[in-house]
């Protein structure tokens, strides 16, 4: 990741986090975090900065790590954000949409303002994150657009209900195949990274006082564990970097052998 300039949404924490981190350990000094709260952005970029340099061999005049808030939701913002990343960088070599929601409610029980705004930030906010890298991406005749999707576009998981999230991820794993074939002859790549059960801060604290929906998500697994977040870090860097210069369209699953059974 060398020379690269990456951009990453949700990337405050959680998973968007932790592919930042791998970008900069595979030699990336470049970075762009986006996320909702400008704030928490610029602060995770402090972090990761730190992080950074006080690695032995890191070169502290080289990291560039900016923070920057942006409502993927909203086409508007997310152009505004591209437009601070390019003024920073100059260039955008990888793009990785990570920023999404999960609910869990019986589909009969569904508020239908949740999810709406699910879907604007899954779906909507895959494809403007994508439409925008690739607009500057075509004309330098390069790029790599990571989506994340999950798991969930190929399986329906169990026990907990959450259909519209299901779907949202199918959307994002079909809309990844689609614009790697339109874009396929302009030297921009588009690939889907699915996830399986990981344990992010955030599913820590779901199963606080509720150990038996670990044991059954893990149950369910074939490799009998969840995913510690480093565990994306290698196929992320696969799909972002030129070590995947002839892979485009294509689903990566992480996901312990979940969805081969």
């Amino acid at each position: 990741m060398e020379g690269k300039a990456c951009l990453v949404t949700g990337a405050a924490r959680g998973l968007g986090y932790e592919f930042c981190r791998a970008f900069l350990q595979s030699g990336c000094t470049s970075i762009a975090i986006l996320d909702l709260k400008e704030s928490e952005a610029n602060n995770a970029a402090e972090v990761l900065a730190s992080e950074a340099r006080a690695q032995e061999g890191s070169e502290a005049n080289n990291i560039n790590i900016i923070g920057i808030g942006c409502d993927v939701a909203s086409e508007t913002s997310v152009q505004s954000a591209y437009s601070k990343v390019l003024d920073a960088f100059g260039r955008l070599d990888a793009v990785v949409a990570s920023a999404g929601i999960a609910e869990n409610y019986l589909a009969l029980d569904y508020p239908v303002d949740r999810m709406k705004y699910l879907y604007d930030v899954n779906v909507h906010g895959a494809f403007y994150t994508a439409r925008e890298a690739a607009k500057y991406m075509i004309p330098q005749g390069s790029g790599s657009i990571v989506l994340i999707a999950s798991m969930s576009a190929s399986i329906v998981n169990v026990p907990q209900a959450q259909t519209p999230y299901n779907a949202s991820k199918a959307a994002v794993k079909h809309m990844a195949g689609s614009l790697a074939v339109e874009w396929a002859k302009t030297g921009v790549r588009v690939n889907a990274l699915s996830p399986g059960y990981m344990l992010t801060e955030l599913s820590r604290t779901v199963f606080a006082g509720h150990e038996e929906r670990k044991k059954v998500w893990e149950s369910l697994t074939p490799m009998g564990k969840m995913g510690e977040p480093e565990d994306l870090s290698g196929a992320v860097v696969f799909l972002a970097s030129d070590a995947s210069k002839f892979v485009t369209g294509t689903e990566l699953r992480v996901d312990g052998g979940y969805t081969v059974v």
